[in-house]
């Protein structure tokens, strides 16, 4: 499968510079930002104080002060409050980005795949909007209970380089799996997949984690560099709805692949299974993350 997943990556790089692909980012970018930046103006300053107070009674800042003879007011606290900050929104800009990209153009990211590479392909719609909601948010859910769960660690170097894209890398793989086939696969098929292909999608999800993390260094320039925060706020914005635009395409790239692949199987005179009317789909809104929490989707 690993081919496959390679094979995937690459339709997607090429896919991912298109014009109409690069005109996508700009409706994210603008929601996110006008967001973002108002968050900011109204909140920075007071978060900066906040965390500067709270850094100033942790013991082991108070020893490394000591042990490099900082006699500077407001010592190191004055100098890693921002970072801290940044560090503790990065996780909320990523989740709301993911969403963001997930709601406004998987969907029609997934058709540009599909008109391009799977024209013949049937859609069966064994999902719904109510269903990728459903999904898409019980998903976060559990990604924000994590991240929450693990904060402790993030003060342990090696651990904050792995652990966030992790998570991220979970939630991705959890939501665009699902959204890539949502409209083409029946029901059965969509959880025949992700059952199949769990491991393959879960590997793609963690590199679009691990790629998602670049931003950071944007947000670590914020915090230096106060007088561009106008600039870097959309830049990082950007690039974290870049690596999501990628990551969608390279979902679905993989996913219908997926589902060609399978439906090819069957003997031949044999006809996909039609979906369900919507009231009579059981999976629709209960079809939640939940419902399997031991890594089967």
């Amino acid at each position: 499968m690993l081919p496959r997943v390679f094979d995937a990556f690459l339709r997607a790089l090429g896919h991912v510079f298109l014009p109409r692909v690069i005109g996508m980012t700009l409706l994210p970018l603008l929601v996110m930002s006008v967001v973002a930046l108002l968050l900011a103006w109204l909140g920075w300053q007071a978060a900066v104080a906040w965390m500067q107070a709270a850094l100033q009674g942790w013991s082991p800042l108070g020893w490394a002060e000591g042990w490099l003879n900082i006699q500077r007011p407001g010592g190191l606290a004055l100098l890693l409050a921002p970072l801290f900050v940044v560090l503790l929104a990065t996780p909320v800009i990523v989740l709301a980005s993911l969403v963001v990209v997930s709601l406004l153009l998987t969907p029609a990211l997934t058709r540009l795949v599909a008109e391009r590479r799977f024209a013949n392909l049937a859609r069966l719609g064994g999902g719904s909007l109510a269903a990728s909601l459903a999904w898409s948010t019980g998903s976060l859910l559990l990604a924000v209970l994590a991240l929450v769960l693990t904060l402790p660690l993030w003060l342990i170097p090696p651990l904050v380089l792995v652990l966030p894209p992790l998570i991220w890398g979970w939630l991705t793989y959890r939501v665009m799996s699902f959204d890539a086939l949502v409209d083409h696969a029946s029901a059965e098929e969509r959880r025949t997949i992700l059952r199949q292909h769990r491991w393959p999608l879960l590997l793609i999800g963690v590199i679009c984690g691990y790629l998602g993390a670049a931003p950071g260094i944007v947000w670590a320039s914020m915090a230096l560099f106060a007088v561009l925060f106008v600039l870097l706020v959309p830049l990082a914005i950007w690039i974290y709805t870049f690596v999501f635009v990628f990551s969608s395409l390279w979902f679905a790239h993989y996913a219908l692949d997926a589902l060609q692949r399978l439906r090819d199987q069957r003997p031949p005179g044999t006809a996909p299974a039609a979906a369900l009317p919507a009231a009579q789909a059981p999976d629709r809104v209960t079809d939640l993350p939940w419902r399997d929490l031991n890594g089967s989707a």
